[in-house]
């Protein structure tokens, strides 16, 4: 079981990166970032902050729902969280449209979103597709995408098979209680 996609929660971490770039940023370069702020999110407290599932692409690894709602849009006649509050891509970005506030991210996950620009968000798109082509877990998908798992991510940073178990099981947990909740 998987945690189910909180998009309010996505969309407030890209507003974050969003409003540290002047509100206006490379699409790839964004999901780049998030797929960057979710890996060390996992590394460091065992979950990440957007709950996106993660694909490597032939352009490194990214996050995939939120790639979808950008190259995707909207289904017709469906305005989503999303895309109330970040532009449709022009020229290949995209564009904080309105703040969609933080109340759905930690003071913590609110640190690392600002850690990880002020470490990464310097870098170009492409120095961001060869830097991330050279983390463990992205395999060339040859054209198409290859799903990442949490222990993926996990074993290319040397955890243990332990540590990996403990983090699943953690996350497994956080699934259920998610599925519980949203039949309330």
């Amino acid at each position: 079981m998987r945690l189910r996609f909180n998009e309010a929660k996505a969309t407030q971490a890209a507003s974050r990166l969003l409003q540290l770039r002047g509100g206006r940023m490379s699409y790839l370069k964004l999901v780049k970032l998030l797929y960057l702020v979710d890996r060390e999110a996992l590394l460091r407290w065992g979950r990440p902050v957007t709950t996106d599932r993660h694909v490597s692409m032939p352009k490194g690894p990214v996050v995939s729902q939120i790639y979808e709602l950008i190259v995707g849009g909207s289904p017709p006649g469906i305005q989503t969280y999303w895309h109330d509050y970040i532009s449709a891509p022009e020229n290949f970005e995209v564009s904080l449209c309105r703040d969609p506030g933080d109340d759905e991210l930690s003071p913590a996950e609110e640190s690392l979103l600002s850690e990880v620009f002020a470490e990464h968000g310097g870098k170009n798109r492409w120095e961001l597709v060869r830097f991330t082509h050279d983390l463990p877990e992205w395999q060339d998908p040859n054209g198409s995408s290859i799903p990442i798992s949490y222990s993926d991510i996990l074993r290319a940073a040397n955890r243990s098979e332990a540590e990996i178990a403990f983090v699943e099981s953690e996350i497994e947990s956080l699934a259920v209680v998610q599925a519980l909740v949203g039949r309330g």
